[in-house]
């Protein structure tokens, strides 16, 4: 199982300590990789619509991304790592999520997505938890993830080694659950009704002089018709 950790800040505080927990119970150091934001994608989206209105290749940040895409396809487990800032994700993983529009299903998902899991994670002193972990999981659901576990601690501190012990240890014993749980999906997850729904209503509108580059991309893989990115 290869994981790919996608750390929303650079420090390594308690967001960066719980989901290397949870990264650890999964796979073995040589199999677990990292992005971290704003270091490795230092540009915020510009709002161009090159990406999906032609090719993302043509993105402006395109040295950027295009590392950061193969690490996205070569992992079989995603895990978003986000503090919370004034009640949702950070502004660098914001920036990362905007850079793949075109990758939605309304436009041009990737294949891969469709048979891997995703751990939405976030951290914070207080409050905001929910709707910091909702700035990702919706883009994990656009994708066509078809398996997306979302998880928040309130740490009550502004650092990791002034979170009590007693709190600690009850990471340890969801993170052992969570990770108990990811193993025995590995491989045999598959999109539910909602995303099999929604992706039927875009082949629909596919139809209807949709943007040339989206209908190709779907005509070339016969998902305009019977076949579908799944198995």
């Amino acid at each position: 199982m290869k994981v790919l950790l996608i750390n929303g800040q650079n420090h390594k505080g308690s967001t960066y300590h719980l989901r290397r927990m949870l990264a650890e119970k999964l796979a073995p150091a040589e199999d677990i990789d990292e992005i971290f934001l704003p270091r490795d994608l230092p540009q915020f989206c510009c709002g161009c619509g090159t990406c999906f209105m032609d090719d993302e290749k043509k993105c402006p940040h395109y040295k950027y991304v295009a590392p950061l895409t193969e690490k996205l396809d070569a992992a079989d487990v995603l895990i978003f790592a986000t503090p919370v800032y004034v009640y949702h994700a950070t502004g660098s993983m914001k920036a990362f999520l905007d850079h793949y529009a075109y990758r939605w299903m309304l436009h041009r998902p990737e294949e891969k997505m469709f048979s891997k899991q995703a751990v939405v994670l976030a951290t914070c002193a207080g409050a905001g938890i929910r709707t910091a972990c909702r700035d990702v999981a919706d883009s994990c659901f656009y994708w066509g993830i078809p398996k997306i576990y979302t998880w928040g601690e309130s740490v009550y501190a502004q650092k990791w080694e002034h979170v009590k012990p007693s709190r600690i240890r009850a990471m340890e014993r969801k993170t052992d659950e969570l990770a108990r749980t990811i193993k025995k999906n590995q491989g045999c997850v598959k999109p539910d009704i909602k995303t099999r729904g929604f992706f039927r209503l875009t082949r629909v509108m596919h139809r209807f002089n949709w943007m040339d580059s989206d209908v190709k991309y779907w005509h070339d893989r016969g998902w305009d018709k019977k076949v579908r990115p799944w198995k």
